[in-house]
């Protein structure tokens, strides 16, 4: 049963860039912006974590905390951190436990082939980890403005 709107986040979220545990409870107090994307350093993927950095002030300043998403290793992670300078947290979810529970990790099809992985999703909730909002049709390039202009 994937989470919904109206769901808690789950305590334990997974393993950062630099190996330590990353929890829900961390950032009580704030709204976080919890985004599933299927690949590190892939174009749409790229974009997508771009646009948050460079709108990471405003975000923080609005009082989210951005919080990115895929089954790439954290080795995998901390390359694509520091090529492009993201200023938020990546979760390695080799194991899917969090594409899971979300419900993210789906059949996907491309050039005829039917393959599973990661459809990209944000999750949005409020400051006592209450899921309010669920961006299906994420606009890689504009997501942060998507967080602004569709979350208040």
């Amino acid at each position: 049963m994937a989470l919904k709107i109206g769901d808690k986040l789950p305590d334990i979220l997974g393993v950062d860039a630099d190996g330590n545990q990353v929890t829900a409870s961390q950032f009580k107090g704030k709204k976080v912006v919890l985004y599933f994307y299927p690949k590190d350093s892939t174009p749409g993927c790229t974009a997508e974590a771009c646009s948050f950095a460079s709108e990471y002030n405003n975000l923080k300043k609005a009082g989210f905390e951005i919080i990115g998403v895929s089954k790439d290793s954290v080795a995998s992670h901390r390359k694509f951190t520091d090529k492009y300078s993201l200023p938020f947290t990546l979760i390695s979810d080799v194991d899917l436990t969090l594409n899971h529970a979300f419900g993210v990790w789906q059949e996907k099809k491309m050039c005829g082939k039917v393959y599973m992985g990661t459809v990209r999703t944000t999750f949005v909730t409020n400051e006592d980890g209450v899921i309010t909002h669920i961006i299906n049709k994420v606009n890689t390039k504009e997501a942060a403005n998507q967080i602004m202009n569709e979350v208040k």
